[in-house]
């Protein structure tokens, strides 16, 4: 993504102005007129544009409404003589950063280009972390304050507004798709679509099918040609979650999808172009996997071009109660009319919680709560925790609400433990779900209900 687009009629000046740019650092890309800057504007994302005021095919003022229809965000500076500075200020007024008086002055022009910047960076540090983004631009908002979860947003920001292939990594329920949602709605594709596959959903025999379509008579039941997920996704993006679960005969052509932008029908005679941007998602350790030769070792280096770690609830420490107080509003104003709260009894206890189902986990005990609570201030008897006082004790029945009738806290006791040996049995197995069931002695499919009840 180039720097700065610099829109100058006058080839002379465009290339003093250039070479000034470049000096400087920032990377230039030119446009000679209003029309050419509008198409450079529809091509490709800038982080500032410069821009004479009178030129011919349009003027500034054009180049600044094509720029603020791409993103509102970019800062525009015009360049004016003077007799043109009421029209400078008029373009301010609407929505211009500043303006320049021509002739320029080098040192001044760097001084402006460099506050510019600065201040779009500041105003879009942690977009995703800001409500009234959220709600102006209807992209998804990441709650928290933590460092890590921070650091994760500012990675998926910066790479966003490009086409790099993204890995999301962490465990199960910390937000991953939330993330790629994001990636694509911050990215220049947000008006196209956003497909999701879950590839450890789809049966194995119909996995290349619904990524690359087939045709008909291609095999038993193949009555229609029908496109894949990439072709559905074209100019968009498509989200491969549980990437991990992908079986090794099919990744060789998600590769070749990947590297030549092109896919090929079950059945079909010739590749069908595809332009779409990639983002995984996985809660195994892929690199250990492609090491030891259960994942294809350079598909998992072409995915992991960009990695981005989404942290586990117990590492984002008072993010727990910033998100149990974020859902209880939100939930409640949905399943009971008005926003819930917290009682300082339920809040210790979620703070001392560990989490195992992370975010995901959160949010289902949050609803549970709403749903199952006497009034609007929940409390750990509505959340199925013990209280803070008992849960950090460190007595042997800490952690178990034994309130109500003995078939009651029996029935929330087996819950726990369920849950917490699932949750063992995943992490063992490093998120492999066949083999954490045959321990378990239960079947897939059992295995995948108690995983959606438990939010894991």
């Amino acid at each position: 993504m180039p720097d700065v687009l610099l829109v100058e009629d006058k080839e002379s000046l465009r290339r003093v102005l250039r070479l000034t740019l470049e000096s400087a650092g920032y990377s230039v890309a030119e446009a000679e007129d209003a029309r050419a800057a509008a198409q450079a504007l529809a091509r490709e994302p800038f982080r500032l544009v410069l821009t004479d005021l009178r030129m011919p095919h349009g003027s500034g003022l054009d180049v600044l409404r094509a720029s603020k229809a791409a993103d509102p965000e970019v800062p525009v500076v015009l360049m004016t003589a003077y007799g043109s500075i009421d029209e400078a200020v008029q373009a301010m007024k609407d929505g211009a950063h500043d303006f320049l008086q021509k002739p320029v002055d080098s040192n001044h022009l760097l001084l402006l280009i460099g506050r510019a910047l600065e201040h779009s960076r500041l105003r879009t540090e942690n977009v995703l972390l800001r409500e009234e983004w959220s709600r102006r631009y209807g992209f998804p908002r990441i709650v928290g304050e933590s460092e890590a979860i921070r650091r994760a947003v500012a990675e998926t920001q910066r790479v966003a507004a490009t086409d790099t292939t993204v890995l999301l990594l962490g465990e199960s329920g910390t937000g991953k798709e939330l993330f790629a949602r994001a990636l694509h709605h911050l990215s220049p594709r947000r008006d196209r679509a956003l497909v999701a596959v879950n590839c450890a959903a789809i049966p194995e025999t119909l996995i290349e099918s619904e990524l690359f379509g087939h045709e008909r008579g291609s095999f038993t039941g193949a009555t229609e040609r029908r496109p894949g997920k990439f072709e559905l996704a074209a100019g968009g993006t498509i989200f491969l979650d549980e990437i991990g679960e992908m079986p090794l005969n099919v990744q060789g052509k998600l590769l070749r999808a990947i590297e030549e932008k092109v896919v090929d029908r079950i059945g079909g005679r010739a590749p069908v172009p595809v332009d779409v941007r990639v983002v995984a998602a996985t809660n195994r350790d892929l690199r250990a996997e492609a090491e030891s030769g259960a994942f294809r070792r350079d598909l998992y280096f072409r995915l992991a071009v960009f990695p981005v770690r989404v942290p586990p609830l117990r590492e984002r420490g008072e993010d727990v109660l910033l998100l149990a107080r974020h859902f209880a509003a939100q939930l409640g104003r949905e399943l009971r009319k008005r926003e819930a709260t917290l009682s300082d009894d339920a809040l210790a206890a979620l703070g001392a919680h560990d989490w195992p189902g992370n975010v995901r986990e959160l949010e289902n005990a949050i609803e549970r709560a709403c749903i199952l609570a006497d009034s609007a201030v929940l409390t750990p008897a509505d959340l199925g925790l013990a209280a803070g006082a008992r849960a950090a004790s460190g007595d042997a029945d800490a952690g178990l609400d034994l309130s109500g009738t003995l078939a009651e806290a029996a029935e929330r006791a087996a819950r726990a433990v369920e849950r917490r040996k699932i949750a063992d049995a995943l992490r063992a197995h490093d998120g492999n779900k066949t083999r954490a069931a045959e321990e378990l002695g239960v079947s897939y499919k059992t295995l995948l209900t108690k995983i959606k009840e438990y939010g894991l």
